[in-house]
C-alpha cells in the first residue's frame, strides 16, 4: 500500500526535529479541521432511546396495557407494561449492532496524544492533533492520525483494524521524502490511525487527520452506507407498504366480525390490535438496513471501501469483471530483464537514450524501471538539459524528449515498438527481424519498448516534436510479475461462472502470455486489439466472447462495458486514472485502485480497493453474494414464521374460536423473532468459494420456486397450528392449554427454520436457536410463569403433537436442502461458453 504525501500540507519537512508553534497549530486547524473521524458527536443514550421508541411494538404494548387496565384486568396490564423493559433492551442492542461499523470502529482510536509544540512536549486530546504535528506514540497506544514515522527503533504495529491481518507489521523510518508535489510513500513508513504500536516508541509527523485518514474513510463509508437507500431497499419498502394496507384491512374486518359475534367491543379491539402487530412487517426494512451496514463494514475489512451503499448490493450481482492488468493482476512494478541494442551500439548507449526519454518526477513504473537500470549500469545523464518533452499518451503511444548537451540538440524517443519504428528509416529485412524478436519477447510476457534518436540542428528546430528521420537504437524488455494469489482468484471466478476480461494497453502477444499464465480462457485465451473490438461492436448484437483486449484505449474500455451491459451482464470495471472515469461511471460497480488512483477516479468510483489487488476484488464479490444469501435466508425465515402467526391470529377468531394469542404472547414471539432474524443469519463468505450470481434483473428477493416453498411450508405449519389448537381445546374448551400448544409449535418451528436455513454454521446461530427454544420451554413448563402468561404446562403427548406438526411443515424445506436449495433459483450462471478461438495480434 502506497499513500501520497501532499507536500503543501506540511509546514516543514517531515524529518525536522521541531514541532509546530501555537500559531501554526491554529492555522492548520483552521485549514484542515479537527481530528474527528465522525465529524459529529457520539450518540447519547437519550438519542438511542428515542430511536428505539420508534418501534411500533412499544406503542402496541402501551396501548394494550392501557386497554387491560381500563377493563379492570390489572395483572395483564402490569405484565404487558413490564414487557416494555426487555423489548427496549433488545431494540437498543440491535441498534447498537447496526451502528457497530461506525461507532465500533471509532472505539479503536486514541483518546489522547503527546505532541511537540513550541519546543516542549505536551499531552492534548487526540481530536486536537493537527496536520503537521510531531506526535509521540508509546508501546500499547493507538496512533491518533495518519503520519510518517520519522524516529523510533524496533517498531512493531498491529494493523488488523485496517488489513484484517493479525501478525505484527514492522515499521521503518522515513529518510528523504521522494520528489514531487505528492510523492507516494510505502505503507511501512506510516503510522495509521486505528492501529496500535506494539513495541518501541515512535515519533510521527502527521499528514492526515479525521475523515482524511484511511480509518476515517472506513468509518465514513459505513455511516453513508447506513443512510443511503438502494433499489432493494426501495423494493422492500414498497412490499412493506402493501402488507401494511392488507394488514389494516384484515384488522378492520376482524374487529367488525368479533363485535358482531357478540364478544364485545373490548375483545374486538384486542383482536384487531393483536392481529395488527403480528402482521406488521417492520422486521423487513430493519433487517435490510442492518445487513447493508454489516456489508459495508465487512467490505472495509476486506480492503474495499464502499463509497455508495448501492455497491454493497451490486457487487454481489456482478457477472463480469473488466480488469486492468498492470497493478491489479500484476504487481505494477516493472523491472528490466533484457536490453538488446542495435548493431554497432552498446548496451550503455541504449540505456542512456532510454533514461534521457524518461522522467523521474512522474514516478511512472516504466520510467522508474529504466532509470533504475541505467543507474545500476553506471550510465550518467549529467550535463544534459531538457529543452522540451512530448509525454506519452494513449493515442500516440510514444514519448519524446529534446535535450541539449554541449550545445548540440538531440531528440530521443521511446515507446511502443511499432510506433517508434514507424518514425525510423529501416530496411524491410531489418524491420522484419526486429519485429520477430519483439513478438518472441512479447510471447514470453515481456513489456517491450523501442528507442530511437536523431540529432537536430539548433537553428532549424522550432519547438515541435520530430516524428520522422529517427535512428533505431534497439529494444528493452521489462516484466511485471503476476500478483500472488491472482491465479487462484481467477480460477475461483471461472468455477463460479464469473467472466473476467483483462483490458490492457500492452502488445497483444504480451497480453496473451499473461492471460495464459493467469488461466484466462484456458490454454489459448482469445485476444483482440482495442481497434478490432471497436469495429466488432459496431452493429453487433452481442459483444465478442473475448478474454483479453490489448492495445486498449479508454474509449474501448467504455464501449466494452456498455456492450456487456446491453447483453445483460452486471459489470465491474477497474481503473485508476482520469481517462478511466467514463468506464468507471458507466459500470454497475466502478472500482478505483486506492494506491495509484487519481482523485477524479476515486470520486467516479463506488468502491476503492486499498491494495489494488484483483484477489481483494474477488473477495469483495464473495462478500456481496454472501450478503444477499444471508438477507434472503433472513427474509425467508421471517415469512415462514409470520405466515402461520398472522393466519392463525386472523382465521381462528373469525371462525368463532377464543383468541389464540394475547398481547403478551405476541411480545414473547417478537422477542424471539427479532434477534433470530438480525443475528443468526450473519454468515461470512467462505474463503476460496464464490456464491451464485443473481445477474441483471429486478430487485427481487425470491424466485417463483422459493415463493412456492415459503407458501407450502407456511401453509402446512398453519394447518398444524389449527389442528393442534383445536385438539388441545378438548371438550372443556381449555383455551390456556390450546395456546400453550400453539406457542410451543411456533417457538419450535422458529428454532428449526433458523437451524435449517443457517445450517448452524455460526456460533451465534447455534446459541440463538438453543436459547430461544430453552427459554420457551421454561416459560411453558414452569407453572407459576405459565399461569401469569395464561398457559397450562404441556404433557409428553402434547409435545409429541407439537413435534409432529413442525416436522410435517419442515419436510418441503428439508427437501430443498435448506441453504443449498436456494442457490439454483438465484440464476446461477455457468462458465462463459467456449467461443470460436480468435487471436488477433496486431
Amino acid at each position: 500500500m502506497r499513500i501520497p504525501v501532499p507536500v503543501h500540507r506540511l509546514p516543514q519537512a517531515p524529518q525536522e526535529a521541531r514541532g509546530l508553534t501555537s500559531e501554526e497549530v491554529l492555522t492548520q486547524r483552521g485549514r484542515y479541521g479537527r481530528n474527528d473521524v465522525m465529524a459529529r458527536p457520539r450518540r447519547s443514550s437519550l438519542a438511542t432511546l428515542r430511536e428505539s421508541a420508534a418501534d411500533p411494538m412499544l406503542w402496541f404494548l402501551v396501548g394494550m396495557s392501557a386497554l387491560y387496565l381500563a377493563l379492570g384486568e390489572v395483572t395483564e396490564g402490569l405484565v404487558l407494561m413490564g414487557a416494555i423493559v426487555p423489548l427496549l433492551g433488545m431494540d437498543a442492542f440491535l441498534h447498537h449492532r447496526t451502528r457497530a461499523s461506525t461507532e465500533g470502529l471509532q472505539s479503536r482510536l486514541a483518546a489522547r496524544a503527546f505532541v511537540l509544540r513550541d519546543g516542549r512536549e505536551e499531552q492534548v486530546p487526540a481530536v486536537d492533533v493537527v496536520v503537521g504535528d510531531l506526535v509521540r506514540v508509546d508501546a500499547g497506544a493507538y496512533f491518533p492520525a495518519d503520519g510518517l514515522v520519522v524516529r523510533g527503533e524496533g517498531l512493531q504495529v498491529e494493523e488488523s483494524s485496517l488489513t484484517g491481518e493479525s501478525l505484527p507489521v514492522g515499521k521503518r523510518l522515513l529518510g528523504d521524502l521522494p520528489s514531487g508535489d505528492a510523492p507516494p510513500v510505502e505503507g511501512r513508513y506510516w503510522g495509521l490511525a486505528g492501529t496500535r504500536l506494539l513495541t518501541g516508541t515512535a515519533w510521527v509527523r502527521v499528514v492526515y487527520t479525521g475523515a482524511d485518514t484511511l480509518y476515517g474513510s472506513i468509518v465514513r463509508s459505513a455511516e453513508q452506507g447506513a443512510r443511503a437507500r438502494t433499489p432493494l431497499q426501495q423494493a422492500v419498502a414498497h412490499l412493506v407498504s402493501v402488507l401494511v394496507v392488507v394488514a389494516a384491512g384484515l384488522c378492520g374486518v376482524l374487529a367488525f366480525v368479533r363485535w358482531r359475534q357478540g364478544f364485545g367491543l373490548g375483545d374486538a379491539l384486542l383482536s384487531a390490535a393483536t392481529l395488527g402487530v403480528a402482521a406488521l412487517p417492520e422486521e423487513f426494512p430493519l433487517a435490510l438496513t442492518f445487513f447493508l451496514g454489516a456489508g459495508v463494514y465487512r467490505l472495509a475489512r476486506r480492503q474495499a471501501l464502499v463509497q455508495r451503499a448501492v455497491s454493497v448490493e451490486n457487487i454481489g450481482r456482478v457477472t463480469c469483471i473488466c480488469s486492468d492488468k498492470t497493478g491489479t493482476l500484476t504487481e505494477g512494478r516493472l523491472r528490466v530483464v533484457q536490453v538488446l541494442p542495435a548493431e554497432d551500439l552498446t548496451r550503455e548507449e541504449l540505456l542512456r537514450a532510454a533514461a534521457l526519454a524518461s522522467r523521474e518526477e512522474g514516478r511512472d513504473p516504466l520510467d522508474t524501471a529504466l532509470l533504475d537500470e541505467a543507474a545500476r549500469a553506471s550510465v550518467s545523464t549529467r550535463g544534459v538539459t531538457v529543452r522540451a518533452t512530448f509525454p506519452f499518451t494513449e493515442e500516440r503511444r510514444r514519448e519524446t524528449a529534446v535535450v541539449e548537451e554541449g550545445g548540440a540538440l538531440l531528440a530521443v524517443m521511446k515507446g511502443a515498438p511499432e510506433r517508434v519504428m514507424a518514425c525510423c528509416a529501416l530496411e524491410d529485412s531489418v524491420r522484419e527481424a526486429w519485429t520477430r524478436r519483439i513478438s518472441a519477447l512479447a510471447r514470453e510476457g515481456r513489456k517491450v519498448i523501442a528507442c530511437a534518436s536523431q540529432s537536430l540542428a539548433p537553428a532549424s528546430w522550432r519547438g515541435g516534436e520530430p516524428d520522422h528521420g529517427f535512428f533505431f537504437l534497439g529494444i528493452i524488455a521489462c516484466e511485471d510479475p503476476i500478483r500472488a494469489g491472482v491465479r487462484e482468484a481467477v480460477r475461483e471466478c471461472q468455477e463460479a461462472g464469473l467472466r473476467t476480461i483483462m483490458v490492457t494497453g500492452d502488445h497483444p502477444e504480451t497480453a496473451w502470455t499473461v492471460a495464459r499464465e493467469l488461466g484466462l480462457g484456458g490454454a489459448r485465451p482469445v485476444v483482440m486489439t482495442g481497434e478490432a473490438l471497436e469495429a466488432d461492436l459496431e452493429g453487433a448484437r452481442a459483444p465478442p466472447a473475448v478474454d483479453v483486449v490489448a492495445r486498449a484505449l479508454p474509449a474501448h474500455k467504455h464501449a466494452l462495458v456498455r456492450a456487456l451491459q446491453a447483453h445483460g451482464e452486471v459489470v465491474a470495471a477497474t481503473g485508476d486514472g482520469v481517462n478511466d472515469i467514463p468506464a468507471l461511471q458507466a459500470a454497475d460497480v466502478g472500482i478505483c485502485m486506492g494506491e495509484r488512483g487519481t482523485r477524479g477516479a476515486r470520486e467516479a468510483s463506488s468502491i476503492v480497493l486499498l491494495d489494488d489487488d484483483f484477489g481483494t476484488l474477488v473477495r469483495a464479490i464473495a462478500e456481496g453474494r454472501q450478503l444477499f444469501l444471508n438477507l434472503q435466508r433472513c427474509f425467508q425465515y421471517l415469512l415462514l414464521i409470520h405466515i402461520p402467526l398472522v393466519f392463525t391470529a386472523a382465521l381462528l377468531p373469525l371462525a368463532g374460536y377464543p383468541l389464540l394469542y394475547l398481547p403478551i404472547h405476541i411480545v414473547w414471539l417478537e422477542l424471539i423473532i427479532h434477534p433470530t432474524a438480525m443475528l443468526a443469519f450473519q454468515e461470512a463468505a467462505r474463503p476460496g468459494r464464490l456464491g451464485p450470481a443473481r445477474g441483471r434483473r429486478a430487485a427481487r428477493v425470491f424466485s417463483s420456486r422459493q415463493w412456492a416453498t415459503v407458501l407450502v411450508v407456511g401453509g402446512l405449519l398453519t394447518a398444524g397450528l389449527v389442528w393442534g389448537y383445536d385438539r388441545s381445546l378438548g371438550v372443556g374448551r381449555d383455551v390456556a392449554h390450546g395456546r400453550a400448544v400453539a406457542l410451543a409449535s411456533l417457538t419450535l418451528a422458529s428454532a428449526c427454520f433458523a437451524a435449517v436455513l443457517t445450517g448452524l454454521r455460526t456460533r451465534t446461530a447455534r446459541w440463538i436457536c438453543a436459547v430461544s427454544l430453552g427459554v420457551s420451554v421454561l416459560l411453558i413448563q414452569v407453572r407459576p410463569i405459565a399461569v401469569v402468561l395464561g398457559l397450562h404446562p404441556l404433557h409428553a403427548d402434547d409435545w409429541a403433537r407439537v413435534a409432529l406438526g413442525v416436522l410435517v411443515a419442515l419436510v418441503p424445506l428439508l427437501l430443498t436442502r435448506g441453504t443449498r436449495g436456494l442457490s439454483p433459483a438465484l440464476g446461477r450462471r455457468g462458465p462463459w461458453p467456449s467461443p470460436r478461438r480468435r487471436h488477433t495480434a496486431g
